[in-house]
């Protein structure tokens, strides 16, 4: 199976989990419209219960007739333990059955899910003992590329628990230094602020000062990473502006005969490009097209009127765009880059014409 392949159907799947939404009120029905269709995707066979096992029997010590949801047999081994839940349960606190079952087998992977949300456990910490901490979280709802690239790693021909393991430890510490780093971005603890003052503050650290700089170090933070950001966009918008260019045969400072000549700006051009990758993993790009009009400049899907996302304008006093919705909502922005703060507004108005 093509990477490419498995990608499409986990888009689709995490589609399905968005239209269930509401409807999906037991395990049992969770089970048959997410989890079983996720591990056939991964391409087991779900319906061979010698491969895709249910109700797999894990005794534990003293406690007899211990059953796991399913254990998934490769090369005639248990490997995997799946643990499940309905899809309004958030997963907090309920791995405890599960690392009984692992304890209790030779499985060396073990998966809590609730048809929307994956936790991926093993062994790091000591052998043949759960790690209280999962070492992969994926939410299909909102999934990433990166975690598409390890998910594959789980599918039936790809599987090596050797492969797997080594890339375990790394994602399972880089990702509680990141949340521990978001949290701390947001909401910086006492701890963390002393921290940070030991090294820019020679004064002494009362909680006063502590409460006085907690903001301003939340602040640097923030401006770091949208530094970081804007960087990396610009850089690429701008790539994508003189690729767009060339494409279409077009001067960047295109002029379109009208009534009166109408002028698309380079920063129109940049605009219609942070467009373009804001609404990427929604709208095919080859269908997002723009329009320039004498007060305005319009993004629009498959070149119709009545498809418009978003509207552009550039005005001396003030820059500002205005959403395809009920209300016609304006959110104003400096740069052209700044447009993709707005990204998931943007996208709400997009899905409609997918």
């Amino acid at each position: 199976m093509e990477k490419s392949e498995f990608t499409n159907k986990i888009k689709n799947l995490a589609t399905q989990v968005e239209q269930y939404d509401g409807k999906l009120n037991t395990e049992e029905a969770t089970k048959n419209a997410l989890i079983m269709p996720f591990f056939a995707a991964l391409g087991y066979n779900v319906f061979d219960p010698t491969e895709f096992v249910p109700e797999f029997t894990a005794d534990f010590g003293s406690k007899k007739g211990e059953r796991v949801d399913y254990a998934i047999v490769i090369n005639g081994e248990v490997q995997i333990l799946v643990e499940t839940k309905e899809l309004t349960d958030d997963l907090l606190k309920k791995d405890s059955q599960l690392f009984r079952y692992f304890t209790a087998t030779k499985a060396k992977f073990g998966i809590l899910s609730n048809g929307n949300t994956y936790k991926f456990y093993t062994d790091l910490e000591e052998p043949n003992v759960m790690d209280s901490t999962p070492f992969l979280t994926v939410k299909l709802s909102d999934i990433k590329d990166t975690q598409i690239t390890e998910l594959f790693k789980f599918a039936k021909e790809n599987f090596d628990v050797a492969n797997i393991t080594d890339s375990a430890s790394d994602l399972k510490y880089v990702g509680l230094a990141k949340e521990y780093l978001e949290t701390q971005m947001k909401t910086p603890s006492d701890e963390f602020v002393r921290l940070v003052l030991t090294n820019i503050y020679d004064g002494i650290k009362t909680q006063q000062i502590i409460e006085q700089f907690t903001p301003v170090i939340s602040k640097g933070f923030n401006q770091i990473i949208s530094e970081e950001v804007n960087s990396k966009l610009s850089n690429a918008l701008n790539q994508t502006v003189v690729e767009s260019a060339k494409d279409e045969k077009e001067s960047i400072t295109k002029v379109k005969e009208d009534n009166d000549q109408i002028v698309t700006t380079p920063e129109e051009l940049e605009s219609y490009a942070v467009a373009k990758v804001v609404m990427k993993d929604v709208i095919s790009p080859d269908r997002i097209v723009y329009r320039d009009n004498h007060t305005y400049f319009n993004v629009l899907v498959d070149d119709s009127n009545r498809k418009w996302v978003l509207r552009i304008f550039f005005h001396a006093t003030r820059n500002f765009i205005v959403l395809h919705d009920d209300n016609n909502t304006e959110l104003d922005f400096d740069n052209p880059v700044d447009i993709y703060d707005y990204a998931d507004q943007i996208n709400k108005i997009a899905e409609q014409f997918k």
